[in-house]
């Protein structure tokens, strides 16, 4: 849990720094940016707790 809790959370900084970098580049591109980010941490969270559930049921 540890390690998939350590590697989700470095792939959502990448996110939200790729997110900041885009927007630095494009401000007029907030909406669509924020929505597609917003969606991919909702994917990545997702992920983390499909970890959690499949730990307690192997527990």
């Amino acid at each position: 849990m540890a390690l998939a809790a350590g590697l989700c959370g470095l792939g959502e900084g990448r996110a939200v720094g790729s997110a900041c970098e885009a927007l630095a580049r494009n401000p007029g591109a907030r909406a669509s940016i924020q929505t597609f980010m917003i969606i991919g941490l909702v994917f990545i969270e997702f992920l983390s707790m499909m970890t959690f559930v499949i730990i307690l049921m192997k527990v």
